[in-house]
């Protein structure tokens, strides 16, 4: 169960951000082929009105995404990405001037528009630092070594490169795994941070990666130790919104998963999540009011 008594923040553009209460993070995709076809959203108007609504609804942070990781996907290019991402973020900030947003990418020159150009706070890096992107699916086995090792078998200092060098460090970095079973999820961790903190990056977000190089067994046993990241002293982030385990699990669709949804979050909640990454952000900011006043002593 989390210990109330840690407070961690995460300097955005030089404000604090405060994790001691749980936080929302909604999901904004700009793309045409999300695996949860409510998350789709391109138009001008679809993305205001997304935007309004994550914010209303009391998400603390936008999480805009324009490539969609979900298997299978098609391959978007880097030109491609980058004009989604930009024409959501010109929305998002006429809409939300105000609001964190976070920047859901792989690739180095569009984290760096969105930094430089909007005033992006976060950068949610799928790939686990490795420039190839790790898109994992379903699979039966990961090593660290997957995922840890450059081709060549050296080990590069910099693991993150989507981070652009003048302001490593200065901007809050999620840090993915994609690796199966927890324990690997803990080596990959272990070294990654290392490394981070070698390149001076000081705030540092684990995201244990439900529903990427994992099976179902290892879905659901990441988030039942999931209190086990907490020896690293970071926060976590749990994306479990809609995600496969949950509806293949209970034999439906993922259009029908938000109960679910609700169920897994309030888990990860009990289990020390500090930030919440949904599409259903009215749903979890409940969860998250309920059980703090379950965790919380008077």
């Amino acid at each position: 169960m989390k210990d109330h008594d840690t407070e961690y923040t995460l300097n955005i553009g030089g404000k604090l951000l405060s994790l001691k209460k749980p936080l929302v993070m909604g999901i904004l995709n700009c793309t045409p082929d999300s695996f949860y076809q409510g998350s789709r959203k391109q138009g001008e108007m679809e993305i205001a009105t997304r935007t309004n609504q994550i914010i209303e609804e009391g998400g603390k942070i936008i999480d805009v995404g324009a490539f969609s990781t979900r298997p299978g996907a098609a391959q978007v290019s880097e030109e491609e990405e980058m004009r989604r991402m930009r024409l959501a973020l010109e929305i998002v900030r006429i809409q939300q001037a105000e609001a964190v947003v976070s920047i859901d990418t792989f690739r180095h020159d569009v984290a760096k528009m969105a930094v430089e150009e909007f005033g992006a706070g976060i950068i949610n890096d799928v790939s686990g630092g490795n420039p190839e992107g790790a898109f994992g699916s379903e699979k039966s086995e990961t090593t660290v070594a997957d995922f840890c090792t450059p081709a060549d078998g050296t080990q590069e200092n910099d693991c993150a490169p989507v981070l652009d060098k003048e302001w490593h460090g200065s901007v809050p970095y999620i840090l993915m795994s994609s690796c199966g079973n927890l324990e690997d999820t803990m080596k990959f961790f272990a070294m990654r941070i290392r490394q981070l903190r070698a390149c001076g990056q000081r705030d540092i977000i684990l995201d244990p990666g439900f529903g990427f190089g994992k099976t179902m067994e290892q879905n659901f046993d990441t988030l039942r130790r999931m209190d086990l990241l907490g020896e690293f002293g970071l926060p976590v982030l749990a994306g479990l919104s809609r995600k496969t385990m949950i509806w293949r699990t209970l034999g439906h669709t993922p259009d029908e998963a938000l109960n679910g949804t609700t169920v897994l979050n309030t888990v990860a909640l009990m289990k020390g999540a500090a930030i919440l990454r949904v599409h259903d952000v009215k749903e979890a900011v409940e969860a998250v009011r309920l059980t703090e006043n379950l965790t919380t002593e008077n």
